[in-house]
């Protein structure tokens, strides 16, 4: 078993008053250069928080548009992760958006990445042809304004930026390396409606393929502000390429999921020790997860026959029951967890890093109860191009109307 546990820089880590990227409304999409996404208890006890479905727009920036002309446009937002590809377009409707097209696929694109520190051919074949589908669905949606980004896997790896120039050159997708702290913020920018209401602190987490966010907010307001936050180097692709997967008999699966809780735990060491206070106030404390790992979690609580977003998104499920099932997942073989409903093939191997993460989480912040949500960075990217894009209409109403 490994025993790597990278250092916690000043990239991976922030407290008050940290700095954003503030990159929002500036990526525009570029045609191809050439040819070529049991309820807190059952029954009457359930608890679900959220508003109406999200949707997004995509303005042409060129010159003053007509209000009414620029309610009409479809924005569209892309995250490229270490283990999917995942795209959704919307229109705006009223303060949200109404989702017009979408698109997800397991692309593994990180996979190997940990040994090697490169994306391995095969991955970087399979995440172009998702990313070609996301490119025709773009141009025909007629998607005037886009922002793609990248996280963790291309932040790591050596040809991370040769492999976004060559999408670029095949698909006229411009794709954006984000920062860790760009992806937390735009994590909770997406989610936190979601978040269970009360007076007390709160954290969201975000478990991804290659890293996972997590963030101390500070309640009220429209958007809450961030207090603390850090990224760790370990999803569910990472930490499983590192640790190794859950195989062999039962007490090597244990050992295993126990290895991976340990390094998981370290690296969130510092964090933990900033945020120990808050979680031992008297107030009540939130908790609030995005990610693959806690929607299927939730879907085996559940006990749903097959994955549904409306049964899922905004949930609130007992931390302990989490746990239940994390334990429960651990101990399974490769072939019992691929049985499952909502697991299957594509996240047998990979579900147990996510339980040994979320159980990590939970040490550190023992909320009684965990929000679950099916939305994410894609959400809050939308949410910040309509924002930008009707200050940008505010502003040039205003220029017009000066005159």
């Amino acid at each position: 078993m490994a025993d790597f546990s990278p250092p916690d820089d000043n990239k991976r880590t922030g407290q008050r008053g940290a700095e954003k990227s503030g990159r929002v409304a500036d990526f525009r999409y570029r045609p191809p250069s050439q040819s070529k996404p049991q309820k807190c208890g059952t029954g009457s006890s359930a608890k679900k928080r959220g508003g109406s479905k999200p949707s997004f727009h995509t303005p042409k920036l060129r010159g003053p548009v007509p209000a009414h002309h620029h309610r009409k446009q479809a924005y569209a937002a892309l995250d490229l992760g270490t283990n999917n590809c995942r795209l959704l377009i919307a229109r705006p409707s009223g303060e949200n958006f109404t989702v017009i097209d979408a698109f997800s696929r397991v692309v593994k694109l990180g996979e190997g990445l940990a040994m090697s520190g490169k994306l391995s051919d095969e991955a970087m074949d399979r995440t172009l042809g998702a990313l070609k589908v996301c490119a025709e669905k773009l141009r025909r949606r007629n998607v005037h304004l886009a922002r793609s980004v990248a996280t963790e896997a291309c932040r790591r790896a050596a040809n991370g930026p040769a492999f976004i120039e060559h999408v670029r050159e095949e698909t006229g997708i411009a794709l954006d390396i984000i920062s860790a702290e760009e992806e937390a913020r735009l994590a909770v920018l997406g989610c936190h409606i979601l978040l269970e209401g009360g007076e007390g602190p709160a954290v969201i987490f975000d478990i991804g393929g290659g890293s996972t966010e997590l963030i101390l907010i500070e309640p009220g307001g429209k958007v809450p502000h961030i207090i603390d936050w850090q990224s760790v180097p370990w999803g569910v692709v990472s930490l499983t390429d590192t640790v190794g997967r859950c195989t062999g008999d039962r007490d090597e699966r244990l050992a295993r999921y126990a290895e991976m809780r340990r390094v998981v735990a370290e690296s969130f060491a510092p964090f933990a020790e900033r945020i120990a206070p808050r979680a031992e106030c008297d107030e009540e404390i939130r908790l609030l997860g995005t990610s693959g790992t806690v929607t299927t979690l939730a879907s085996l609580h559940l006990e749903l026959p097959h994955y549904d977003r409306r049964e899922v998104d905004g949930l609130i499920v007992r931390s302990q029951a989490m746990r239940d099932i994390s334990t429960r997942l651990s101990g399974m073989s490769l072939e019992e967890r691929s049985e499952l409903p909502c697991i299957g093939n594509d996240r047998a191997d990979l579900v147990v890093a996510g339980c040994a993460i979320l159980d990590s989480i939970l040490d550190i912040w023992p909320s009684e109860r965990l929000g679950v949500a099916d939305r994410g960075i894609r959400e809050g990217i939308l949410r910040s191009l309509m924002a930008a894009d009707a200050e940008g209409e505010r502003h040039r109403r205003e220029i017009r109307d000066a005159k």
